[in-house]
């Protein structure tokens, strides 16, 4: 019984230190951002000439960042968007697929952030902050 307990205890610690931690990317020349304006950015709070991205609802990634960045779930930025659309007051920031497509997307849009799992990262984008 031991050894079993000692095994899954193994499994789970390298299966928590396998996992990466998300941060938020720009093209390989972009300057660095606070949590604040990042916080600010994907509200579409401010007056930032940062794109945002965002992957698709119900991923993973999204709700880390968002956890971590905006402190909203999945359903609070889906109520909090749909007031500002129906207010007139902005719009939810274009959305991405995967990992893949969000480094393409900001690779190749000026001025575009997004977020990934550093697990993901190359050298076609560069960490702008890791919250």
């Amino acid at each position: 019984m031991k050894k079993l307990l000692s095994i899954v205890a193994l499994s789970l610690c390298s299966m928590v230190s396998a996992q990466a931690a998300v941060v938020l990317i720009g093209a390989p020349g972009a300057s660095d951002i606070s949590a604040s304006d990042a916080k600010k950015l994907f509200l579409g709070k401010g007056s930032s000439s940062s794109v945002p991205f965002e992957l698709d609802e119900g991923n993973a990634t999204r709700s880390e960042f968002h956890d971590k960045v905006t402190r909203k779930s999945d359903a609070q930025l889906k109520a909090y968007w749909s007031k500002q659309v129906f207010t007139g007051k902005g719009n939810p920031p274009a959305t991405v697929s995967s990992a893949a497509a969000m480094k393409s997307t900001v690779a190749s849009t000026p001025n575009a952030v997004g977020y990934i799992d550093e697990a993901d990262l190359d050298d076609t984008v560069k960490v702008i902050l890791k919250p």
